[in-house]
């Protein structure tokens, strides 16, 4: 009898485990993640971004999963989607003032 409520014990002790680990580690990544996929769909053409690689820029056009990127006056770059970091402002809606 015990030994079988040794193994009950380690079970439990196990599924406990996962749960911290799920509520941890799983659940706050798959938030993150969700966020920054939000994040990336709403990218439009103004927006001023930097990217992975700390460069500064404003988003010129947006063709699927790539964008052009204007740097400063007449310096044009593409980047892909993924590349964006944060987004330092949105664009202002045309159409409302």
């Amino acid at each position: 009898m015990p030994q079988q409520q040794s193994q009950v014990a380690v079970i439990v002790l196990w599924v406990l485990i996962f749960v911290v680990f799920y509520l941890l580690m799983i659940r706050p990544q798959r938030a993150q993640a969700r966020k920054r996929k939000e994040m990336l769909d709403g990218l439009r053409r103004g927006d001023r971004v930097v990217t992975i690689g700390g460069i500064h820029a404003t988003i010129a056009e947006i063709k699927e999963d790539v964008l052009n990127l204007d740097l400063a006056p007449n310096v044009r770059v593409k980047a892909d989607r993924g590349a964006v970091s944060y987004v330092r402002s949105k664009a202002e809606p045309k159409g409302e003032e």
